[in-house]
């Protein structure tokens, strides 16, 4: 018999959502150019995304090496 899906609480801090939303930033990266945190995250919708999680995908995708920082300070994607 096969096991039930972990609850969603398990998850942990990749849960599928923050993987959608890490490859929204990447795709508007690729379309549009480097970025300012700020124009990006109006460009994806992030005001519309609960509080905080905006942020985590930025975090998560630059660690993975999906997103690097500019000198100024603007996201592009790798």
């Amino acid at each position: 018999m096969p096991m039930p899906p972990p609850k969603p609480s398990t998850e942990g801090p990749r849960d599928r959502q923050v993987v959608q939303e890490m490859y929204q930033i990447v795709r508007a990266l690729e379309a549009n150019g480097p970025l300012q945190p700020g124009e990006l995250g109006r460009l994806v919708g992030a005001d519309y995304w609960e509080r905080g999680r905006f942020d985590k995908a930025v975090v998560l995708a630059v660690s993975d090496g999906l997103v690097h920082r500019t000198g100024d300070g603007a996201l592009a994607s790798s």
